[in-house]
């Protein structure tokens, strides 16, 4: 099953399948996140030959693969090319609605780091400031210190913290942010601050409650009136506390425990164990817009977007040769020069999608749902759709 549309613009339930299922569906989702960017062909051309994004999303799903995906293509003039593939519903076997919102995981550490990014400008926050210097004597434990550990290294994943996401129990219910901070400070520091990589939602989660204490307001809210609003994303948005809903026409996720294993309905497991570090609601082309314009300047002063593409080299769970900035991921194309972005993993859901950018300006956008947590194989042959997009 399959659909494809070309247009011009400008522009359920909780399921408690094992308590162990829960634990076991963060652990995947917080494991994977990367990035991409595309530019989508005629439509003259695409009835001339086959649509390799098309294509490519025909054979995800095919063979045990994810159960729906979905794209969107975008031009630098802002014409829009979406496409899908396989059920959205497997239940029903409803197809998969056209650029449909999906939880869009560490997608949301872009947003909170533009937010940051934000308030460095306005001089309400330093990048060589201290974590103590926001949320004193909060950051304190087994080799951590808060008066050690600065913004830049949070946003840069360089801060040593403990990854809260590998102590999460077994209960699922809505959590707060402190109680999810507790869970991360039980334990010893992987590394002294500045002296390695490890990619980690700790950082993001302390981000979150710096914003919070350095504006007084949630995180949800800054982020709304400061991306969400400014650029007009009309389907993105971060949840409520305890709304495990997705508010518009979606295809449901689904959580596997293993190959093999009975596909759970995981749409409406609450996502707040993510919360700053990756707890938002979008479709592929509100992502498309974000990204684009983002790397276009209308988000951040020029010299907060140069320190945001600043970046270090980045391990697992990007790929070779991928660098990490201040929550931005570069990454390289298999036709040379790279593309900017981020990607994520929630319950139910994978996402990669970013923008390439030609003479310092965004010229093409992509991204690829899925509504599972895929295999390894499948994020790779994700990845080679986006990079087949941008190089075509």
């Amino acid at each position: 099953m399959r659909t494809q549309t070309w247009q011009r613009s400008r522009s359920s339930e909780w399921r408690r399948r094992g308590r162990r299922s829960f634990a076991s569906a963060v652990a995947v989702a917080a494991a994977g996140v990367m990035a991409a960017g595309a530019l989508a062909p005629s439509a003259t051309a695409a009835s001339a030959e086959p649509d390799p994004v098309q294509q490519g999303l025909d054979a995800l799903v095919r063979d045990g693969g994810p159960p729906g995906a979905l794209a969107t293509v975008t031009d630098r003039d802002g014409g829009t090319r979406t496409y899908t593939a396989g059920v959205g519903d497997i239940a029903t076997g409803a197809k998969v609605p056209r650029d449909g919102q999906v939880r869009i995981g560490s997608n949301t550490k872009t947003f909170t780091a533009t937010v940051v990014l934000q308030l460095v400008a306005e001089k309400k926050i330093s990048l060589t400031a201290k974590v103590h210097d926001y949320l004193p004597r909060v950051l304190r434990g087994d080799g951590i210190d808060g008066r050690k550990i600065t913004i830049r290294q949070l946003l840069q994943h360089r801060s040593g913290l403990p990854n809260y996401t590998k102590y999460l129990d077994d209960d699922i219910h809505p959590y707060e942010p402190r109680e999810l901070l507790d869970r991360a400070l039980q334990h010893k520091a992987a590394f002294e601050p500045g002296k390695k990589w490890e990619y980690n939602n700790t950082n993001y989660l302390v981000l979150g409650l710096i914003v919070e204490k350095v504006t007084q307001h949630s995180i949800a809210q800054e982020i709304d009136r400061r991306v969400i609003k400014r650029i007009g994303l009309r389907h993105t948005y971060f949840p409520a506390h305890g709304d495990a809903t997705v508010k518009e026409r979606h295809p449901q996720g689904y959580y596997q425990s293993a190959a093999g294993a009975p596909l759970v309905n995981a749409t409406e497991w609450d996502p707040s164990w993510a919360w700053a570090a990756g707890q938002m609601v979008s479709t592929n082309s509100d992502l498309n817009r974000f990204f684009t314009a983002l790397l276009g300047g209308r988000l951040l002063k020029e010299d907060q977007l140069k320190q945001m593409r600043k970046t270090v080299p980045a391990e697992k769970p990007f790929p070779e040769g991928a660098g990490y900035g201040l929550g931005l991921v570069k990454t390289p194309l298999k036709c040379g020069g790279v593309y900017w972005g981020h990607g994520g993993s929630m319950t139910g859901y994978e996402t990669r999608g970013g923008v390439v950018l030609k003479h310092g300006k965004p010229v093409r956008s992509v991204n690829v749902a899925v509504t599972t947590q895929p295999s390894q194989a499948v994020k790779d042959d994700m990845d080679r759709i986006v990079n087949e997009a941008l190089c075509r």
